[in-house]
């Protein structure tokens, strides 16, 4: 424990609170903007990280990653939406908010990454300036990697929905068939290696363009 960094903790938990928050906020709002109020009635369309937040896996799972020296694995509350409520070319306005929370965290990591240039890459470790500038090199990191983690077409994250909006006939039925075992899919992809080789290479070339 003596040898955990808290303060460095602390600031990757704020960055990963703000990250999931307007990654959810993100789809409440699209999907309400696209006729679907669901969100909306059940105040998800809100900056409020305590209407998203999921005890397990946006406090206690990332809490114990970040400790412990483990990739970060965290989510928020899903967004509900009924794509009954979405009228005429509903699969379109899906993807479309599927899409948005994913989009929401590259707006941000484009965002801290001028903020990161603004300060520039010698500002002093240590003082508020030094919080600040590892707060946005953080803001960087997680929100690429959340962007493109979420962006893989499997059926429960952002990437399978926008997936599922392009497929048609059978094999959008064949591909609807394996979303009660999204999960399982998920941490076959993580103990193959496939982030590894996958999600990681991405991130950091896109990392790489931002900063």
């Amino acid at each position: 424990m003596e040898n955990i960094d808290f303060a460095r903790v602390l600031v990757a938990f704020a960055v990963l609170l703000v990250s999931l928050t307007f990654h959810e906020a993100a789809h409440a709002w699209s999907a309400d903007r696209l006729g679907d109020s669901t969100a909306r009635q059940l105040g998800r369309v809100s900056l409020n990280p305590a209407v998203h937040i999921d005890p397990i896996g946006t406090i206690l799972f990332p809490l114990i990653a970040m400790i412990t020296n483990f990739p970060i694995i965290g989510w928020a509350k899903p967004v509900p939406v009924n794509p009954h409520n979405l009228g005429g070319h509903w699969k379109r306005k899906f993807m479309a908010i599927a899409a948005a929370g994913p989009a929401s965290n590259i707006v941000l990591a484009v965002v801290a990454a001028a903020g990161v240039r603004l300060m520039g890459f010698d500002t002093a470790p240590g003082g508020a300036g030094g919080m600040v500038f590892q707060f946005l090199i953080f803001m960087v990191i997680i929100n690429v990697l959340l962007a493109v983690f979420n962006m893989l077409p499997v059926p429960p994250l952002d990437g399978g929905n926008v997936l599922a909006g392009v497929l048609r006939g059978r094999a959008a039925d064949v591909f609807d068939s394996l979303r009660p075992y999204g999960f399982l899919i998920l941490y076959g992809l993580l103990f193959t290696g496939v982030f590894d080789r996958v999600v990681f290479p991405i991130s950091s070339a896109i990392r790489g363009w931002l900063l």
